[in-house]
């Protein structure tokens, strides 16, 4: 009976994760006693107890789930435990191949934030030309767009708070890029996508940029910025309870005074000038926040060039361009591990376009009895498209982080075109639904499931786009990650004007990513394979004329790489990126399968930061050099068909080194009132000879380069702020 009552039981065993492998240092004792024993190294434990009968054993571990388990003690016990790893979103992979994210998502791949964005020495603030920075994009100056591992600037769209923005850059001017409507300092996250991009978003074949707008300020402030080139003040201002906000803003841009110290290629005859307006409000909700936005901005300008068919005459090109676009988001938690997102949007955009042959006393000519190609190049054009849209989704937290969304969307588009006073329209009614589950199987492994169902009334087809991506962690801050993905995307406007009995065209993506994150350093390598299928082809005699179907197809591959360190050199942020591209398509008017014109088959870039406190000034500095593209001259029978190359090459290489600096005047002040920053860039400091490519003569037997307007592009302006301190976030954000 004594023995019974006071003799001691041996337990013993081993506590292990879902791998089989030994966890140190995990409690083991009996509930509501204080017999117990902690695990060594192997995740061995062992103890003795007076306790007899049924009892309950409870094991815990840091990063592991807490079990309770009834066990019998008769006699010495061995003991096995199981240990489930603890999910955690700090802790957990991240599915990162085909994307860049930056802002508050979640820490692993910290790229291009808004002040690294305004502080990329050449990129002029704009997000596009910051974003040209990373792997995979190409460095196409002679077009709007980003141009993303072999695809078009059209294969890529941009999309705020979820919905698709129609018309995210200024219109396009013949062989001249232009820059984005948007300041980098509306978003808090960004997604640069180059391929492999979450079902969640669709209608782009190659990429997409993901911008989320900020949330309510931290402070109330005034600002305004002055430069030579434009003024504009603003204002945002935070309610006292600190639930809601409402922000205006205005800006002028007029380039007069700027081309006369700085001679442009081409003549403007109406100087570029621009008015934007942008206003906003946000407004805390109990569970969630209501955003919205809207901009509008006007803008007219016009040139002249040589026209290349000609000694003599000019072409005229005349713009008038009026942009208005809206976005309301809501974003709400709605009770029980559901998340709720809405999102509206409209936007309208009217182009006004002329073109003109013009002789030398910059008179219109109408009459070409020796060349009547050239009454082609007399032309008007009104254009306006219209945008409303409406989205939903919905996010379930399931155990651990594990969540599944999904949702729905709806697109109508309008789009009218008044071609020398022919009138024609388009409408379509696109919609899609779709879903996506994450799922933590560990902190170390990941898979993202999805997929997307799309219909569009114009082309009067559907599709079906399965997305799925994995992630595993290798080691400290390394992990491997897959993605696969098929995506279909309308053709362009311009196409189906000619006709709609076209379909989706469709790339499927495989991508293969490495990536390893430690101590404030990112080093990542990616390799992908693209198979483009259903592209249009024209067989154009006149482009208005033409026969256009799907019979073309393509493919894209490649390898990049991309290393970040803020850490290795005491105050000196720097990356470098790489990218190997190997394209062909058959697509338009080329002759069978050939490397597009817009593609270099090699893409390098170095960017470097360094604020010296001292002096209170930040050095930017970034050089870019890509190999040259390729550039063809295609001939044609009389039946309008492709008969063959007449001329073909590869343009020189492209170099740029692009420079900027930043003086902070308030380090140093304590409770500064004023926050100002002097800003002073420049673009291709070298002053580099950029060859995009050649345009030719109708007959062929002249080329002529496609070069930017000028050599280098100059800013300096003074940017002040009352009311919030950005200093420490200038000095930060370059240390």
């Amino acid at each position: 009976m004594a023995c019974d009552i006071y003799c001691q039981v041996k337990v013993d065993g081993r506590v292990k994760d879902n791998r089989g492998r030994g966890v140190p240092g995990a409690s083991v004792t009996i509930k509501n006693s204080y017999d117990g024993a902690t695990s060594d190294s192997t995740g061995r434990f062992t103890f003795s107890t007076s306790e007899k009968g049924e009892q309950i054993f409870t094991v815990t571990a840091i990063g592991f789930r807490a079990i309770e388990q009834k066990i019998i003690i008769k006699d010495p016990v061995t003991l096995v435990f199981s240990l489930k790893e603890q999910l955690d979103e700090l802790k957990a992979v991240m599915v990162t191949a085909g994307s860049f994210e930056a802002g508050d998502r979640k820490r692993a791949a910290t790229v291009l934030s808004s002040l690294d964005v305004v502080t990329t020495g050449g990129a002029n603030a704009d997000i596009s030309n910051a974003v040209k920075t990373l792997p995979g994009a190409q460095q196409v100056g002679d077009q709007e767009g980003l141009f993303v591992r072999g695809g078009t600037g059209a294969e890529t769209k941009q999309f705020i708070d979820g919905t698709l923005v129609n018309n995210p850059y200024f219109t396009s001017i013949p062989d001249i890029s232009t820059r984005g409507r948007f300041s980098p300092f509306l978003f808090k996250g960004t997604v640069f996508s180059t391929g492999g991009y979450s079902a969640l978003y669709g209608q782009a074949l190659s990429s997409a940029l993901i911008l989320e707008s900020i949330d309510l300020p931290e402070k109330s402030e005034i600002d305004l910025s002055v430069s030579p080139i434009f003024v504009g003040a603003g204002t945002q201002q935070l309610a006292k309870n600190k639930k809601s906000s409402f922000g205006l803003n205005y800006g002028y841009t007029n380039l007069v005074s700027y081309f006369n110290l700085v001679k442009q290629t081409p003549d403007y005859f109406r100087m570029p000038q621009f008015h934007n307006f942008d206003g906003n409000f946000r407004i805390r909700t109990k569970h969630g926040i209501i955003k919205y936005y809207t901009t509008y901005s006007n803008g007219i300008l016009g040139l002249r060039r040589p026209d290349i068919d000609s000694l003599v005459l000019k072409d005229a090109f005349g713009l008038k361009n009026n942009n208005f676009y809206n976005n309301l988001s809501w974003r709400e938690d709605i009770g029980g591990g559901w998340r709720m997102n809405i999102g509206m949007g409209y936007s309208t955009n009217k182009d006004n376009l002329e073109q003109q042959v013009q002789n030398q006393e910059n008179v219109h000519q109408t009459s070409f009895p020796d060349k009547p190609w050239l009454q082609y190049k007399n032309f008007g054009l009104v254009s306006r498209q219209d945008l409303t849209q409406a989205r939903v989704v919905f996010e379930k937290k399931l155990s651990g982080i594990s969540a599944i969304r999904f949702g729905a969307e709806d697109w109508y588009s309008v789009n009218n075109n008044k071609y020398n006073r022919t009138d024609s329209s388009l409408k379509d009614n696109y919609q899609a639904a779709f879903g996506e589950a994450d799922i933590y199987v560990t902190n170390g492994l990941a898979l993202k499931l999805g997929g997307r169902f799309e219909h569009s009334s114009i082309i009067g087809k559907m599709n079906i786009a399965p997305r799925a991506s994995i992630a595993y962690r290798t080691g400290v801050g390394a992990q491997v990650s897959f993605a696969y993905g098929i995506f279909y995307q309308k053709p362009e406007n311009q196409q189906l004007f000619v006709t709609t009995r076209l379909g989706y065209t469709k790339a499927t993506h495989y991508i293969l990513n490495y990536q390893k994150v430690l101590n404030e350093r990112i080093f990542r390598v990616e390799g992908f394979y693209k198979k483009y299928e259903n592209l249009i082809k024209t067989v154009p005699l006149n482009y208005y004329t033409a026969t256009f179907n799907n019979s073309g197809l393509g493919y894209a591959q490649g390898i990049e790489l991309f290393f970040r360190d803020k850490h290795t050199i005491k105050n000196l942020d720097y990356w470098i990126s790489y990218s190997y591209l190997d394209t062909k398509r058959d697509y338009l008017n080329y002759p069978g399968e050939i490397a597009p014109n817009f593609a270099a088959k090699h893409t390098a870039s170095l960017v470097v930061k360094r604020f010296v406190t001292k002096i209170k000034t930040g050095f930017n500095a970034t050089y870019t050099y890509a190999t040259g593209r390729p550039y063809y001259r295609f001939v044609y029978d009389n039946s309008g068909k492709t008969f063959s190359i007449g001329d073909q090459g590869i343009t020189k290489p492209y170099n740029n080194l692009g420079f900027s600096m930043n003086y902070v005047p308030s380090i140093g002040k304590a409770n500064s009132k004023l926050f100002y920053v002097l800003v002073f860039s420049v673009t291709n400091v070298l002053r580099s000879d950029q060859v995009y490519g050649y345009n030719y003569s109708y007959d062929g037997s002249y080329r002529q380069p496609v070069n930017p307007p000028a050599k280098s592009f100059y800013f300096i302006g003074a940017f002040f702020s009352w009311g919030v301190d950005r200093t420490q976030d200038a000095i930060n954000n370059n240390l």
